[in-house]
């Protein structure tokens, strides 16, 4: 008769969605660590017996990647091929009921703020003196750094409140002793993420206290960038522009989602403010700090929108050349403000909506990138794929900016340095350059414009 092999158990973390799903994952990778686990991230042999999905639940695409992948370790668990799968975040947070009915075959389903019962299942005890431990995921020069969870703003489209909860800031001790041990490791980069950079400090200190942080962060040794994602319009503390003009650490970079420009539609989305607010803010950091790149996301598409409204909403972006942006189509989300309203725009309207608004920007971040072509920047080189090394300057975020692309055929780079870089040829988003220590040879063009 045979008897089952007894083996270590090895857990698997999968995750889905944005940046600060990544900082969750880490942080119980490192807490399963600590606990002596066995524990990998997204295992390339995808062996691990144990599975843990981190899972997205904000929009409809997202929504169904999550699931799909739910789907995916319950039938291998049906199949015998691994033992447990267990399911957390934000669809989880918000769908659970649903979720157990519809996928029994999960051991169990936890929520955003669920990590230490996820834990105690998993064989392992919450450790609360592992703050800035974790296991990072990214490359080793830069990583995630999260300052903040929830969210208070009443945004119409949004779900992130039903699914995080409300706004919490972390104090900036915590953040800084997490700041220096990831220094320790290596990490050069940090990316401050939250819901809603602009709200820090407003919860625990009585203001905004963004730029006290930066303040603080700038004095970490062996910390060399500090990138600030997801910053919230209305309320913008504008200290935060002059540590950013004095401090060579802080990236002259700052994501601020827009969503719109349409008053009409701004006030339904509940965001606070008007198309003339919104273009005086973008006018004033550029007045204040001339050198930075900003970038926006936009959501067309959404209940009410007619074409006028379509159209001064291209005008404008025409007008205001972000040097970043991304557009995507309106997701009618249940429990939401908004899905009271008829989602009266059809599907292949947003869709040319969004790709009208890309075109444009497509023009925009090729004029702007001509003018770099002769110009040398400060890079950071996150990897080397195929015929190429591929770094970033100060105003680009990994995975959703440029890149800038040198031959590794020509010149050799170590990942994760920085190295200053000629720019002599430029396409749509990435651009072609050498290392100005080395002897310059002009690339041939490898991209030209359409």
């Amino acid at each position: 008769m045979r008897t089952k092999t007894i083996k270590k158990n090895k857990i698997n973390v999968v995750t889905l969605g944005c940046s600060k799903n990544i900082y969750d994952s880490e942080v119980l990778m490192g807490q399963l660590k600590a606990n002596g686990k066995n524990v990998v991230h997204e295992d390339e042999n995808d062996d691990g017996n144990i599975v843990v999905i981190n899972t997205c639940g904000f929009i409809g695409k997202a929504k169904e990647e999550s699931i799909d992948t739910i789907l995916h370790y319950a039938q291998r668990k049906e199949a015998g091929e691994v033992d447990k799968v267990f399911v957390s975040g934000c669809l989880s947070e918000r769908y659970k009921p649903d979720l157990e009915k519809e996928i029994p075959n999960v051991d169990q389903y936890f929520g955003t703020h669920d990590l230490p019962n996820l834990l105690k299942v998993l064989e392992a005890d919450y450790k609360h003196e592992l703050i800035g431990e974790r296991l990072t995921t990214t490359p080793k020069h830069y990583a995630y750094l999260k300052i903040a969870e929830g969210c208070d703003r009443p945004c119409s489209f949004c779900a992130i409140p039903l699914m995080r909860g409300k706004h919490k800031s972390t104090p900036i001790e915590d953040i800084v002793t997490e700041a220096t041990k990831l220094a320790e490791k290596g990490i050069k980069e940090i990316m401050l993420i939250a819901q809603d950079l602009t709200y820090y400090g407003l919860d625990i200190y009585k203001k905004r206290a963004l730029a006290d942080l930066l303040e603080a962060l700038v004095k970490v040794d062996g910390i060399e960038w500090i990138r600030m994602h997801y910053a919230f319009p209305t309320g913008f503390p504008m200290d935060v522009l002059e540590v950013m003009k004095r401090e060579s650490k802080v990236c002259n970079y700052l994501d601020i989602p827009l969503q719109h420009i349409n008053t009409e539609l701004l006030k339904s989305m509940k965001r606070g403010t008007t198309h003339e607010k919104t273009t005086a803010l973008i006018h004033k950091f550029r007045e204040v700090v001339p050198e930075m790149a900003i970038r926006t996301t936009l959501i067309v598409g959404y209940p009410g929108e007619t074409e006028e409204m379509f159209q001064e909403l291209k005008d404008w972006v025409e007008e205001m050349r972000f040097e970043r942006l991304g557009a995507f189509e309106y997701s009618h989300e249940e429990n939401t403000g908004a899905y009271v309203l008829e989602d009266d725009i059809p599907a292949e309207v947003k869709f040319k909506r969004v790709n009208e608004i890309m075109e444009v920007q497509s023009q925009i971040s090729w004029e702007l990138n001509q003018q770099k072509i002769g110009k040398t920047f400060k890079c950071l080189f996150d990897r080397k794929d195929g015929e190429y090394f591929y770094g970033r300057t100060e105003y680009d975020s990994p995975d959703v900016d440029n890149d800038v692309l040198v031959d590794a055929r020509e010149h050799y780079i170590k990942i994760g340095e920085f190295i200053d870089v000629k720019i002599h040829e430029a396409g749509d988003y990435d651009l072609y350059g050498v290392p100005v220590k080395k002897q310059e040879k002009p690339l041939p063009l490898h991209q030209k414009r359409k």
